[in-house]
């Protein structure tokens, strides 16, 4: 099968595009004929060899931690799932990802595909979605009435962020850049500000959650504690900046490690496919490709929203 490798670590380059064994499901695992995966953030950092202590690869590595694909054959001790059937995951990020025809997965972390969107565009959802929905419900407890400020929602995660508080009864406020500014209002932002030409804390009054999902500087990061009410949250998934809190007003400072759920993943698909959760997104690209869209990522040319990579041969039509 072809898969995208790399056999050291360092930039884009290193990205091979070549032929390799297709594996095989042991037990508790399913072989997944992928359709898609989708490009994060840390794909790019762990290539770099950026993420060697916490996820600890091994080489050659297959990168994508998200897949969307039909189930090919079943391991040993699998049950809920049949061949043939569509799914979504986010697969283990210390593992072989889905840049590939073919990827192996932990059955647990599966969820049945949306049947709304095309099967490939489902990639889109996994990692980001579930980083959206941990951030603002297992950490910030969001509930209908609060405030919630979103900070540097033009990216995948903010829009999935947005729409969630929203359609969860919060009044949500987002910063944005002019070229994002239309779509993170589209996903419900009751108010946007021009992250570019305003400072936040000067156009708008207190919230009760804060999520950072920018990579902004350590001062700007404590600065947002300011803008929340005694007893608030701020939620961070800048890792490598850890949040602050303010013990004397009683508001925490949460980093956030996002982690596979199939429970959660299925509740988002379902909001999918009852049209309360939309899936956007904004390029598509042949797996042949990725090490294009590495350069792209690592030269800061990507378009806001989530890029989709492609599977070579890859059908994905419309369910009917």
């Amino acid at each position: 099968m072809k898969a995208v490798r790399f056999h050291e670590y360092g930039d884009p380059s290193v990205l091979r595009y070549e032929d390799v064994e297709q594996p095989a499901p042991g037990p508790g695992q399913a072989l997944i004929r992928v359709a898609a995966t989708s490009f994060n953030g840390v794909d790019g950092n762990i290539r770099a060899g950026f993420m060697q202590g916490p996820i600890p690869v091994k080489l050659p590595h297959t990168p994508g931690i998200d897949v969307s694909g039909t189930v090919a054959a079943l391991g040993e001790g699998v049950d809920g799932f049949e061949v043939g059937e569509r799914v979504v995951g986010f697969l283990p990020m210390a593992e072989a990802g889905a840049s590939a025809e073919y990827v192996v997965a932990p059955a647990d972390i599966l969820a049945s595909a949306p049947t709304s969107v095309a099967l490939a565009d489902a990639a889109a959802l996994p990692t980001v979605g579930l980083t959206a929905w941990q951030a603002l419900f297992d950490h910030a407890k969001l509930t209908a009435g609060q405030r919630v400020l979103i900070n540097g929602a033009g990216g995948a995660v903010g829009g999935y962020a947005v729409q969630l508080a929203k359609d969860a009864g919060a009044y949500v406020i987002a910063t944005a850049s002019p070229r994002s500014s239309d779509r993170v209002k589209a996903a419900g932002a009751d108010e946007v500000i021009d992250h570019t030409t305003t400072a936040v804390d000067a156009a708008t009054s207190p919230v009760d959650v804060v999520l950072n999902l920018a990579p902004i500087e350590p001062a700007q990061l404590a600065g947002l504690l300011d803008l929340i009410r005694p007893g608030g949250v701020l939620v961070n998934t800048t890792v490598w900046m850890p949040a602050p809190s303010d013990e004397q007003r009683d508001v925490r400072g949460i980093d956030l490690f996002v982690r596979s759920d199939a429970q959660q993943l299925t509740h988002l698909v379902e909001l999918v496919d009852r049209g309360e959760l939309r899936v956007e997104v904004a390029r598509r690209v042949p797996l042949a490709e990725l090490s294009a869209l590495h350069a792209d990522a690592a030269a800061g040319n990507l378009p806001g929203g989530k890029v989709v990579v492609l599977a070579p041969d890859a059908r994905c039509p419309m369910p009917t």
